[in-house]
């Protein structure tokens, strides 16, 4: 699909903001979303400056932007940055996905429900009823804590580093007035990383140890046989701890399929109709092999 300069002058505009930013494979994601659901858009990365996030965005907003995601280390600001946000955002403190409409900004987290998504819908894996252990207490786990909540696990543990940080993230949670009816089917508590026992059917690692090349933080007595093994990081990344998984009897799977899923409800959020993301994680899927 090509279009002339007029028709690209016309076309509503979107952004990712971020830093780094170059290897962002969300324009690549947005561009065939637009073109599978016949939407007239431009999607392109921004390179932002560490200490102008809020400039880039009021440049953003002054050129009619009408939507942007955002990644790290930008996700907090843009909470912030926002004047209305959704229960999602509320709980993890954080935004991926801003709506930006008449001069105001409107934030949503998007994370968890396309790691969701991709657990239940691409990987065919139900959370209903199963015992799930989620690794890190950062933004990552944080945006996707509330969506896992949701979709009705038995048991729900949440272990980092820090203890405390694991012990705010979940009371924060049990506090908030829309997780209250999930909260009768799930036990839900943070744990320490040492002296964690029991097994779980799934684990999702959401902790930083996969992109620093930092060995697995739990042992794998975690993992139940067949259990599914989640990272959200994809490509080399996650290889590591795809291997380990592998080795001690595990399903492993990287996070492509959670960075599609989110950016598809992003695309829902700004465009109002959701783009074939299976698709497209295929596609993504073959593209980086």
């Amino acid at each position: 699909m090509t279009f002339t300069s007029h028709e690209q002058a016309a076309m509503d505009k979107y952004y990712v903001l971020g830093n780094p930013i170059a290897h962002s494979q969300s324009p690549l994601i947005h561009a065939r979303f637009a073109e599978l659901t016949g939407q007239a858009l431009q999607y392109e990365r921004w390179l932002t400056p560490l200490d102008g996030f809020a400039a880039t965005l009021a440049q953003l907003q002054q050129n009619g932007a009408r939507g942007c995601n955002v990644t790290v280390p930008f996700k907090f600001e843009a909470f912030q940055a926002a004047a209305t946000q959704t229960d999602r955002a509320q709980l993890a403190q954080a935004a991926n996905t801003l709506v930006l409409e008449g001069g105001r900004i409107h934030a949503d987290n998007t994370d968890g429900l396309g790691l969701l998504n991709d657990i239940q819908n691409n990987a065919g894996v139900s959370l209903a009823g199963r015992d799930v252990l989620l690794i890190g207490a950062g933004g990552a786990a944080a945006g996707a804590l509330a969506s896992l909540l949701m979709a009705g696990p038995r048991r729900l543990v949440l272990v980092n580093r820090t203890r405390a940080k694991a012990d705010a993230l979940v009371a924060r949670h049990k506090a908030h007035p829309s997780l209250q009816k999930a909260l009768q089917k799930t036990e839900l508590k943070a744990h320490d990383l040492q002296g964690l026992e029991g097994n779980f059917d799934v684990i999702i690692n959401a902790s930083a140890s996969s992109l620093g090349g930092a060995g697995v933080p739990v042992e794998s007595s975690v993992l139940k046989p067949g259990a599914l093994a989640y990272d959200m990081m994809y490509g080399p990344a996650a290889q590591g701890f795809m291997d380990w998984a592998r080795a001690h009897g595990a399903t492993p799977r990287d996070g492509l399929g959670m960075l599609v899923e989110q950016a598809a409800e992003a695309f829902a959020l700004w465009r109002k109709l959701r783009p074939p993301s299976a698709q497209v994680l295929e596609e993504m899927r073959a593209r980086l092999a």
